[in-house]
């Protein structure tokens, strides 16, 4: 039987609603001084905001589009991250978390990245309590249909945001850009969050 939101199993704490919230209140401003308006059309940054309506509205649909939109990335950063916090070097061929070892940038500001940690934690505990939504799958796509567009034509080549220009530290010059970007606007819905959708729906799926 699909459990509902409002019952005790779906019923979200709201100590969890509130301090999400005053922690994501925290950061926007300073990432956007920091790092500039851009830098919340990073796929992780729209689902750390996004989150806020997923708990203060119990959405199984939110939290589902965001799970499937981000958590294959998240396992790559944070096993990137501690394995360099660990081992003292990151995952071959993956510079995700460079950005959190540079003592150049203040401790404080690395700290608000740690959001990295605890957001897929936090994706998964609400499939949990809330079930997964099966339209997560096509929704996460027409998302990424619309951000990957954006972030090509409004952000600087040289920040990279969602990898729009390469998947590596410069612009490829391999493909024309805008055939690159179509193939990227493929290879994230096929390869990223068809195999994710697959593992929620059959692990969380209710009803």
């Amino acid at each position: 039987m699909r459990r509902r939101a409002g019952t005790k199993h779906g019923a979200i704490p709201l100590w969890l609603k509130i301090s999400y919230t005053l922690f994501v209140a925290g950061l926007v401003p300073v990432y956007w001084v920091h790092n500039g308006p851009a830098h919340f059309l990073w796929a992780s940054d729209i689902a750390l905001l996004a989150m806020v309506a997923a708990l203060w509205r119990a959405s199984r649909f939110i939290a589902s589009t965001m799970a499937v939109g981000v958590l294959l990335p998240e396992l790559a950063w944070n096993m990137d991250f501690f394995t360099r916090l660990i081992a003292g070097r990151g995952l071959a061929g993956l510079d995700a978390t460079g950005y959190m070892f540079n003592p150049a940038q203040p401790l404080w500001l690395r700290g608000l990245s740690l959001f990295h940690v605890f957001l897929p934690a936090l994706l998964v505990w609400m499939l949990y309590r809330l079930g997964y939504d099966r339209r997560a799958w096509l929704a996460a796509t027409l998302l990424c249909w619309v951000v990957l567009p954006a972030t090509y034509l409004f952000t600087d080549p040289a920040r990279n945001i969602n990898w729009v220009f390469g998947l590596g530290d410069t612009p490829q010059t391999w493909l024309p850009a805008p055939l690159y970007l179509m193939g990227l606007m493929l290879l994230f819905p096929l390869c990223v969050y068809l195999p994710t959708h697959l593992v929620l729906q059959k692990a969380f799926a209710r009803g």
